[in-house]
């Protein structure tokens, strides 16, 4: 089995006064990791591991584990909230790219039907 990887756009939120641009960001997801986890890469190599079931909770309602916080942002939006002794990252997604994504997993985890 193949690891998952996408990319999705998403908005890195500040307190700056302008509006910055959406950026990419790197979705990973190995099958045969145990736990399932997937791994978040931001701009500037900063990775973050989220657990899989901590993903999908936190579109549907607030969610929290450790350093990692997720909730939904209205019906489109998710946003993700990574705490470090350096600051804090907050990165606003469209729910749909986190949505396909998780389906994807899925099916790179589902074993292959071999026919005689």
């Amino acid at each position: 089995m193949s690891a998952v990887e996408q990319y999705a756009r998403a908005h890195i939120v500040t307190d700056a006064a302008e509006d910055l641009p959406a950026v990419p960001v790197a979705l990973r997801y190995d099958p045969e990791a145990e736990p399932p986890e997937v791994h978040v890469t931001l701009p500037g190599h900063h990775e973050w591991v989220v657990a899989r079931d901590l993903l999908e909770r936190g579109l549907r309602t607030p969610a929290a584990s450790g350093d990692i916080r997720i909730w939904p942002c209205g019906r489109v939006q998710a946003v993700m909230e990574f705490h470090s002794p350096k600051g804090v990252e907050v990165v606003q997604f469209d729910v749909k790219a986190l949505v396909r994504f998780l389906r994807r997993t899925y099916t790179a985890g589902a074993p292959v039907a071999h026919r005689s």
